[in-house]
């Protein structure tokens, strides 16, 4: 952790990118196209018949990779993505996002293979406040997207550009393939050997109901970070989700107990799992802060703007 305890990623660098770009930064995970839209007039538990709504909607580039080198690019001085993509007319679009976004493009191309594809509809969340303004999302993604079969062989073409990293950023999707929960962690050894830091993001937020402890625990053993909610954490290793703030604050020595090491853990939590962070690390004083986040702030993309941050925050300590 920075050694000034007293500052907040939120508030330095900013949720907004850092005055300065620094640090290079390989993303390993999905992408794909998004079609994204907020129902205004709509909640999910209402609906018994079928509904025609009018509402802002858009596709985007978008998948794990994609939306964290969106914020990261405000940040760090080099971003390149790593996946395995499609072969489609989406390919070129996909590229030339990475081009805009000014990200290295480390794109695998699987010939013959379609894009993957999602939809994320999110609902007026109770329209009278109850919902926090957060409504309930429903993401809808393609079944066996190309970013599961990524491979070790795809991660070695790249392993200069990992190798020459400050940090090696993955996340949980990668784990639901046996293809590429091996590449991630070939991935993750050649960082380790070459001093390239490990930041893993724990999603989907449901991991504990698509793979057991044992499917994960080896993935954080490789990390020096890891990012969670604390309710997915909590879960995945057999204890109720905490509902509390002194809850979150039990977890440490829970976690010391589960995985070797000393990675730093970033546990949000809050009424929606983010307002809040407990940053922790073995051995030393834990600190907490606000992420920013609140009623009123748009939610899409926001929680890769905080570990963009965040991840700057932390390899500044040196």
């Amino acid at each position: 952790m920075p050694r000034d305890r007293g500052a907040s990623p939120a508030e330095w660098p900013g949720l907004d990118g850092a005055d300065e770009r620094r640090f290079a930064m390989v993303v390993i995970g999905d992408v794909g196209i998004e079609v994204r839209a907020t129902l205004p007039d709509v909640r999910f538990a209402d609906l018994d018949a079928d509904r025609l709504s009018y509402a802002p909607a858009r596709a985007v580039v978008a998948g794990t990779a994609v939306n964290l080198a969106r914020s990261a690019t405000r940040c760090f001085r080099r971003v390149d993505v790593l996946a395995k993509v499609g072969d489609d007319d989406f390919t070129p679009v996909i590229r030339r996002e990475l081009e805009r976004l000014g990200a290295g493009d480390l794109l695998c191309v699987e010939p013959g293979a379609p894009n993957g594809v999602s939809v994320m509809l999110r609902d007026q969340g109770g329209g009278d406040g109850g919902g926090g303004g957060r409504g309930v999302r429903l993401l809808v993604v393609r079944d066996d997207p190309p970013a599961r079969r990524l491979t070790g062989r795809d991660v070695a073409a790249s392993a200069a550009r990992i190798a020459d990293a400050d940090v090696l950023a993955v996340d949980g999707y990668s784990l639901l393939s046996p293809v590429s929960r091996d590449a991630l962690h070939a991935a993750a050894r050649l960082a380790r050997d070459a001093g390239t830091r490990v930041a893993f993001d724990l999603v989907p937020h449901d991991v504990d109901a698509r793979l057991p402890a044992d499917g994960v625990l080896p993935t954080l053993a490789l990390a020096d970070l890891v990012i969670s909610e604390a309710p997915t954490l909590a879960r995945l290793l057999g204890r109720p989700g905490p509902t509390t703030a002194s809850e979150v604050r039990a977890l440490p020595p829970v976690l010391d107990d589960a995985v070797p090491g000393s990675p730093l853990w970033l546990l949000r939590f809050g009424p929606t799992s983010l307002e809040r962070v407990l940053a922790h690390q073995r051995g030393r004083p834990p600190i907490e802060y606000s992420s920013g986040y609140r009623h009123g702030v748009e939610r899409a993309g926001f929680g890769d703007r905080l570990a963009a941050s965040e991840l700057y925050w932390w390899l500044s300590e040196d």
